[in-house]
């Protein structure tokens, strides 16, 4: 007998649910979507603004102080430090070549990993951070 009443409550519960007005239904679908959405560039589907292109390389003080300056401001993993003269001298004595492509691919079996973890960074981006450094640290 329980079950019986117990299936009517739930159908005549589910039944009301499908009275909803469109207001309701509409406040009821923007509190259950989800927090953000993904919109890749060159997608026009998302509906929001279009994501911006980039405007070009960044600097190489903005690429340093957004993915360089947490180990070579500290020295974290053996990292030269930003103005350190002497703990660059070897390392520019290479050339910049060297330097490059330490700064692109990594130095293994060391703390520099391939372009110190800014994967989002192009190798010109990656190259005027490597230039920046070198200028702060003769």
């Amino acid at each position: 007998m329980s079950r019986i009443f117990c299936s009517i409550v739930a159908i005549l519960l589910a039944s009301s649910a499908l009275a909803l007005s469109d207001s309701q239904r509409a406040d009821i679908e923007a509190r259950i979507a989800p927090v953000g959405e993904v919109c890749m560039q060159g997608d026009n589907s998302c509906g929001g603004a279009a994501v911006a292109a980039s405007s070009g390389p960044r600097s190489g003080e903005d690429v340093y102080n957004s993915a360089c300056m947490a180990c070579h401001t500290t020295g974290a993993g053996g990292a030269p430090m930003l103005g350190d003269a002497t703990a660059w001298a070897d390392r520019i004595a290479k050339g910049n070549d060297v330097l490059y492509a330490s700064g692109v691919n990594g130095v293994p079996g060391t703390g520099m990993i391939a372009k110190g973890g800014c994967m989002q960074c192009s190798d010109e981006e990656i190259h005027a951070a490597v230039d920046y450094m070198v200028a702060g640290s003769q």
